[in-house]
């Protein structure tokens, strides 16, 4: 009877000690499976800053919903006519020079907007989108939200701005299957990205907000009106709005 007692009590210790082990198991494979991504998120965030990514994950799926590769070509700034980043920044984020990557002004105007008209509009800056396209997936919602804020904090800190708007104007959807300046460029105006003129940069900056049901190269009356207001928000842009990229 003792001996029974003492195996019993033996296997009531062990007991808690294999659920112990088994948990412990679990979290370092937890923490293995999310240290993944991160580390894959460092590497190429190092090799994104000196080297124009290939591809980025919409092009994947846009590549694959048409059954055939993006039309993409990567340029270096200095190949991209200057109206086009400045109307841009004009556009897309108008204190691009000045903020870490999240607007917080930004934000906050665009929460007032919803409580006083309960319209929800966008206050990505375009550090954000870098992040985002490079990055994440494409779509909403809050997991992908929590992630794009810190990845565009960590890209602002440890990338130049001229890197930022470089990378954003090559990777950035402007049209069906159409990806980057070049390509847009060739595509809507058949001229490459370093002879844009102003109405034509206009043009493309105006579609941003949604490349696939605006056109640049076919306007409708709402892209015409958009592109004419931001040729001007592009020439009444100050030099401490452009300096960060310009050398």
């Amino acid at each position: 009877m003792a001996r029974r007692s003492a195996s019993r009590s033996m296997a009531s210790r062990a007991a808690p000690r294999r659920t112990s082990g088994s948990r412990l198991r679990w979290r370092r494979w937890l923490l293995i499976v999310l240290a993944i991504p991160f580390c894959f998120w460092a590497l190429t965030l190092l090799l994104w800053r000196f080297v124009l990514p290939p591809a980025t994950p919409l092009m994947v799926i846009r590549s694959i919903e048409a059954g055939k590769w993006v039309d993409y070509r990567p340029r270096r700034l200095e190949q991209i006519a200057p109206i086009l980043p400045r109307t841009v920044v004009a556009a897309e984020d108008g204190r691009f020079c000045q903020h870490a990557g999240i607007d917080f002004y930004a934000v906050e105007d665009a929460v007032n907007d919803y409580r006083e008209r309960g319209r929800l509009r966008g206050a990505s800056t375009i550090t954000m989108q870098v992040a985002r396209n490079l990055f994440l997936w494409d779509g909403g919602g809050v997991v992908r939200k929590a992630l794009e804020l810190p990845l565009a904090l960590l890209l602002d800190a440890t990338w130049p701005k001229r890197r930022i708007i470089e990378v954003y104007l090559n990777i950035a959807e402007w049209g069906p299957g159409i990806f980057g300046a070049e390509a847009a460029a060739q595509r809507h105006f058949n001229k490459p990205a370093a002879k844009l003129n102003n109405y034509e940069a206009a043009r493309l900056a105006a579609v941003l907000p949604s490349p696939r049901r605006w056109s640049a190269s076919k306007p409708g009356a709402y892209v015409v009106a958009r592109s004419n207001t931001l040729r001007v928000r592009a020439g009444q842009l100050g030099g401490a709005q452009v300096s960060c990229w310009v050398e």
